[in-house]
């Protein structure tokens, strides 16, 4: 594997990202093949390292670190100092990328922003993951994945009215948004080669969930009606006598028929033949079939529910989903043996690339684990560099 060569190979990102929507993106830019250098707090690092509010070695490596930091190294500077600034310009003078998720702004203020970046290293590109943006009325309001749902109209959809509207409970913003940087450094990349200079790369939770929402933005802005998914309604998530399934009835020519088929119960489409009928009797339909439903098991109604090609599934827990050979297949659980957190298991790539697998190169690092090491590395280059 140490021979495989990476789609990202002689890449260096300077990483000062932390928590969530960073890391994901610096991890996958690692997964690549990336040199991600994580520069990190002196005794505190990453905000993520103290998860559970403690400290101590094990806590300063929890899982949830580790499953956003593999393939990094960790250095440890204090940008505050003189000495520290220096070391970060000449970290940054060795690199092809920077990558931040400050609030806007504040890599500016540190020195750190892409004008003066640009003029230490031209071909340096900047790339930043922000709540709202870098100017405009939220440009440096904090900006954080629930505030993003809450203010993007993500959260005010419910599968129905009489649901209380809640907190998607899965860091949804931070990650699309994480994703959406790793194309943006990416098309980055590609452009330097054209161009020979880098330029700044920005994306912010708050875009990505506006654009997360193309087909519902659309139909709302040339017909005033809002588009929901999962309000359609022939579409539920249902209890069973042994847990509950969800059903999607529609990409069929007559899903409520297939639906009454499945259930063993009189076909209601005559009565309810079009999509506005449905709609309106929406509660009606989905009190029957929840009433059916109830009486038999997870695995009865979805035999029976397959068997007219209906969509449905079980509904699941996370532990369950891990534990699916299908799971297992894909590579989607990598596992490592860590020197603190002992034997763990992360998810790995969703991206396959036949001829560059995922390989673990460096494992989550400790707090500063790497500093001696790279700053030694950056010294050589710099060294090399004024003596040609």
């Amino acid at each position: 594997m140490s021979d495989t060569i990476m789609p990202l190979s002689g890449i260096r990102i300077i990483d000062f990202t932390q928590v969530m929507l960073g890391p994901c993106c610096t991890q996958m830019l690692g997964d690549f093949g990336a040199d991600v250098i994580k520069v990190e707090r002196p005794g505190a690092g990453d905000l993520s390292r103290s998860f559970y509010g403690e400290r101590g070695e094990e806590a300063m490596n929890n899982a949830v670190f580790a499953s956003l930091n593999r393939n990094k190294r960790s250095v440890t500077l204090d940008t505050k100092t003189d000495e520290g600034r220096q070391a970060a310009l000449d970290l940054i003078r060795t690199a092809d990328v920077v990558v931040d998720n400050f609030r806007a702004g504040v890599m500016d203020r540190l020195g750190f922003g892409y004008d003066a970046l640009s003029k230490v290293n031209p071909q340096i590109i900047c790339a930043s993951g922000t709540g709202f943006g870098p100017v405009g009325p939220y440009a440096h309001k904090g900006g954080q994945d629930v505030l993003a749902q809450a203010m993007t109209g993500v959260m005010e959809k419910t599968q129905d009215p009489s649901i209380p509207k809640s907190i998607y409970p899965t860091t949804l913003c931070d990650y699309s948004a994480g994703m959406h940087l790793v194309q943006g450094i990416m098309a980055a990349l590609l452009m330097r080669e054209k161009t020979g200079l880098g330029q700044k790369v920005g994306v912010s939770l708050y875009d990505s969930m506006i654009a997360m929402q193309m087909q519902e933005a659309a139909q709302w802005s040339k017909h005033r009606e809002v588009l929901n998914w999962a309000a359609m309604p022939l579409t539920g998530v249902f209890d069973t006598q042994d847990g509950a399934i969800v059903i999607v009835g529609a990409f069929k020519a007559n899903p409520l028929q297939d639906i009454c088929t499945a259930l063993e119960i009189e076909d209601l489409s005559p009565t309810y033949p079009t999509l506005p009928d449905q709609r309106a009797n929406k509660p009606f339909l989905q009190d029957t079939f929840r009433t059916v439903i109830a009486t038999n098991t997870s695995a009865h109604w979805l035999e029976r529910l397959e068997a007219v090609d209906l969509l449905c599934a079980p509904v699941r827990s996370l532990g369950e989903a891990l534990d699916d050979p299908q799971t297992q297949v894909n590579d989607m659980l990598v596992e490592i043996d860590h020197p603190v957190l002992g034997e763990v298991k992360l998810v790995g790539s969703p991206v396959h690339l036949s001829a560059a697998p995922l390989s673990v190169r460096h494992l989550p690092p400790k707090l500063g684990e790497h500093t001696d090491e790279v700053l030694q590395e950056v010294a050589e280059l710099l060294r090399t560099e004024a003596a040609e």
